[in-house]
């Protein structure tokens, strides 16, 4: 894998030498010197410097990191971003999964939890610790299907489906699960879209809790 250059949006400047000292730990990770204190730098940045994932905490002066996120999205659809949030923040979590997030963290989180989310959503992964996940549920179960019609669509898929939603849920890429597999990644990729249409969901994080409330992970 190559050098994966990390874009930091926060506006508390201890956080973000946090996190720069846990990624900067991994030769792998290369922080990007330019740093975001609020959503319109956020913005700018990312698309002046082009990183391959973005770390944005929601609540930033100017513009949330969920604004930022979204007019990011209009320019950079690709660009990976993962969102940082806290267990009070229900409403811009569920916002931030409708927008096609990569993933969450929490400020509070395992250090192993942020490098595995970069690593996995430079690939195009889902990054869900299993605490995120518990959260996740709770936040989306309101908003969703009822418990009883969840669990029925994970029932409904096939034992390949499971597979291939488990390792997706790991936060593996389409690439990743096909090796993992021993597929094609086009045929892989048809598996991913199948099981968006059988479980109703619109994106790889929304599977991915799915996943985890279903125990599949």
């Amino acid at each position: 894998m190559a050098v994966i250059r990390v874009l930091l949006a926060d506006d508390d400047a201890e956080v973000r030498a946090t996190y720069r000292s846990i990624l900067e730990s991994d030769p792998m990770m290369h922080v990007i010197r330019a740093e975001a204190a609020n959503g319109r730098e956020a913005i700018t940045k990312t698309l002046d410097e082009k990183p391959d994932v973005v770390i944005m905490d929601i609540r930033m002066p100017e513009l949330d990191g969920l604004v930022a996120l979204e007019r990011i999205r209009h320019v950079r659809p690709e660009q990976a971003v993962l969102i940082v949030t806290t267990f009070g923040d229900a409403d811009y979590v569920a916002r931030a999964v409708s927008l096609g997030a990569n993933g969450f963290l929490t400020k509070a989180g395992d250090p192993y939890d942020l490098l595995r989310g970069v690593k996995a959503a430079a690939v195009g992964g889902a990054a869900l610790s299993p605490a995120i996940a518990a959260h996740l549920i709770e936040v989306l179960r309101a908003s969703t299907q009822q418990p009883a019609q969840r669990t029925i669509a994970t029932a409904d898929l096939t034992a390949r489906e499971r597979e291939v939603l488990s390792l997706l849920a790991r936060g593996k890429s389409n690439a990743e699960i096909a090796a993992k597999l021993f597929l094609v990644e086009g045929t892989v990729k048809g598996y991913v879209s199948g099981i968006f249409t059988r479980l109703g969901v619109r994106n790889r994080v929304e599977a991915a809790v799915k996943a985890h409330e279903a125990g599949i992970v």
